[in-house]
């Protein structure tokens, strides 16, 4: 299994960074990774478009989830069929991002130990043979972060930009209507994930803090790319800008 896992993800995803830090990165990691995240997210965009497509509309339909709850409260079948209906007209499957996060799984593990053997400049027997392996590895990124040290600026920055992100897929709540439970929870995260953030990254590499905030950045590009396309197409709600 962990052959299989080396030559599918590792190995590519490792030579190509390599790669890349050779090359147009001009021997700056942190310039490499940069450039890798985005080449990953460039390819999973339609993933992780999915992804922000689906949690944005489930939060705009919460309004209506509590009507049907309310209506057919007595008639659980009518209550499922009136919610597969709801969610069939806007053409989402509730289900779809545990699948869609599942599979991101493996690509998340796999830049972890290459970021981390990178470091620890434990890798050259992953390097294919017509790549030549650098023979030292810079870890400082514009001359200004150790990419082998923690960063507190950098998972500052990481969980600023979870938070708007995680603020840009809530809609905005009429000041006529008490927030459902569903919402309240939403509302809630949108906190909650930023503080975990801070936790989780507060003793990594800023290497890892730099993946991610790449990443978490790009999500806030397809995030206003969804929030936009949901407003001008009228899907449902309004954009999620105004909170009350």
């Amino acid at each position: 299994m962990k052959q299989l896992f080396d030559i599918l993800l590792y190995d590519p995803l490792l030579n190509s960074l390599v790669f890349l830090y050779q090359t147009i990165s001009f021997h700056d990691l942190g310039v490499a990774i940069v450039l890798i995240t985005i080449f990953i997210r460039i390819i999973l965009y339609p993933v992780f478009h999915k992804m922000a497509k689906n949690q944005t509309v489930m939060q705009r339909l919460q309004p209506e989830l509590k009507k049907i709850q309310e209506l057919h409260k007595k008639d659980k079948e009518k209550h499922v069929q009136a919610t597969m209906d709801l969610y069939k007209k806007h053409e989402i499957n509730p289900f779809s991002n545990i699948f869609l996060v599942i599979i991101q799984i493996p690509i998340l593990i796999a830049l972890f130990n290459i970021l981390n053997d990178i470091l620890k400049s434990n890798f050259s027997s992953h390097i294919y043979s017509f790549i030549t392996p650098p023979d030292v590895i810079n870890i400082t990124s514009l001359g200004l972060i150790n990419l082998n040290e923690r960063s507190i600026v950098m998972v500052v920055l990481v969980a600023l930009a979870q938070y708007i992100q995680a603020q840009m897929s809530l809609p905005a709540l009429p000041r006529d209507r008490e927030a459902t439970q569903q919402e309240k929870i939403g509302r809630q995260m949108v906190f909650i994930g930023p503080v975990l953030t801070l936790i989780f990254f507060y003793n990594f590499p800023a290497a890892i803090a730099l993946y991610w905030l790449i990443s978490t950045a790009f999500s806030i590009l397809q995030q206003y790319i969804v929030n936009e396309h949901i407003q001008k197409n009228g899907t449902v709600g309004t954009n999620s800008q105004k909170n009350s």
